[in-house]
């Protein structure tokens, strides 16, 4: 079974690393291992926890290929605390991601209402009306990137998602015409050839910062570094 990495821990939440390949929870037709059934086997007690019994304590996730900082809540009040937080889009989190192509802009934001695709099994990102105005059939859903470093085809992005929808890094950056290396789901057929070349097995996606306030008032940051499989990728393109 993957492990993750724990990063802290006190009586009130459980902050870890989440490795590409682990399921944060599982579903009706999911019969692997997840997170949440490594968390109760460790932490029996979390099953109490949260407002969704297939989640314990989760109160934000992320994809099975991508990985990073997730915080698990060990109480309720924590849970609550935490969620407050979230519904305010005052917990900070930060992704690095690599896109295909070169971004010219060194900065900028991604601002396309998502909804689900008729297909069912992967969101879309919806164009604006000529006015500016968000399409009222998706969901809002915004995200800032900063430029890290441009490669010949490639582009190291430092993104900030203002609002928590499902694969919104992905489905953001595939209809700004860079879609994420390694995103099979979301790319072009183009991409995904590419994709095969580079061997990556995982989406080049971490969430690597992590900021909130705790039950006694305190900021607290949390930062990782890219995972050695991505460093290595890094150092093989153009």
């Amino acid at each position: 079974m993957i492990k993750y990495e724990k990063i802290f821990e006190d009586k009130n939440y459980l902050v870890i690393n989440k490795p590409a390949g682990l399921l944060v929870h599982g579903a009706g037709h999911i019969q692997e291992p997840t997170l949440v059934d490594i968390l109760l086997k460790e932490h029996p007690f979390l099953a109490k926890v949260g407002d969704d019994p297939g989640r314990p304590g989760l109160i934000h996730r992320l994809d099975k290929l991508t990985s990073g900082l997730l915080v698990i809540a060990k109480t309720q009040e924590n849970f609550d605390n935490l969620k407050r937080q979230f519904q305010k889009r005052t917990i900070i989190k930060y992704y690095t991601a690599l896109a295909y192509g070169q971004i010219s802009k060194d900065e900028g934001e991604i601002n396309f209402p998502i909804k689900r695709s008729p297909r069912g099994y992967k969101m879309m990102a919806l164009p604006q009306t000529v006015k500016g105005e968000a399409n009222v059939e998706g969901r809002k859903a915004i995200t800032e990137f900063s430029v890290i470093k441009r490669y010949l085809n490639y582009t190291l992005l430092k993104l900030k998602i203002k609002t928590g929808r499902t694969h919104q890094i992905r489905v953001h950056l595939s209809a700004y015409g860079h879609p994420v290396v390694g995103d099979d789901l979301y790319g072009s057929k183009k991409t995904k050839e590419k994709n095969k070349k580079l061997k990556l097995e995982r989406i080049f996606l971490v969430a690597d910062e992590l900021s909130f306030i705790d039950l006694y008032g305190e900021k607290k940051e949390y930062k990782i570094k890219m995972p050695s499989e991505l460093k290595i990728l890094l150092k093989k393109i153009k």
